[in-house]
């Protein structure tokens, strides 16, 4: 299972940096046609949706690689019982807030779907589609948070830890700056 998670985490990452190489090529695009004075107004709108794409489906392996913002600054001078504790508290409180944003992404999405919504940009197309990206994301850093809050429950270090730690055992701080 773990194998099979941590799979997951990468394609997400990866799904993320495939909509962001999209977004450079889009803009690249874009501006080479402007020179042609052809009119690429709709190119805003889908990058406007990749740009969300990326970020939902990279955040899970953002997460668990230690990448999104911490504050460890208490955390660090505490024992390990208390620091154990507020890591517990901190995932459970994680897992509920994502809980309640994937299951609304989901039904804003299903409520799209259902209702036919459709874009109002340059580009008619329906509303479900790119907020599926949003309700997929969500669900996968769902799953991530709830990975983690097992992990710790069952007495592991957070693999956010372990990650930021090897990174600094190598000599890379670059996260740091």
């Amino acid at each position: 299972m773990r194998k099979f998670l941590d799979r997951l985490y990468l394609a997400g990452g990866a799904l993320g940096a495939v909509f962001i190489a999209l977004i450079a090529t889009l803009m690249i695009a874009q501006s080479i046609l402007r020179e042609f004075h052809v009119n690429t107004g709709a190119v805003n709108d889908v990058v406007a949706w990749f740009c969300a794409a990326a970020a939902f489906f990279a955040m899970a392996h953002a997460f668990k690689h230690g990448d999104f913002v911490r504050v460890t600054l208490l955390l660090e001078t505490v024992g390990p019982k208390t620091r154990r504790a507020m890591e517990i508290g901190s995932l459970l409180i994680g897992t509920v807030s994502v809980a309640y944003l994937a299951l609304s992404a989901c039904r804003f999405t299903y409520e799209s779907w259902e209702f036919n919504d459709i874009s109002q940009g340059l580009l008619p197309m329906p509303m479900w589609i790119p907020q599926l990206s949003f309700a997929l994301g969500s669900l996968l850093l769902l799953t991530a948070v709830l990975d983690e809050f097992i992990i710790v429950l069952r007495g592991g270090v957070p693999t956010f830890v372990r990650e930021v730690a090897e990174r600094h055992a190598r000599g890379d701080f670059s996260s740091e700056i």
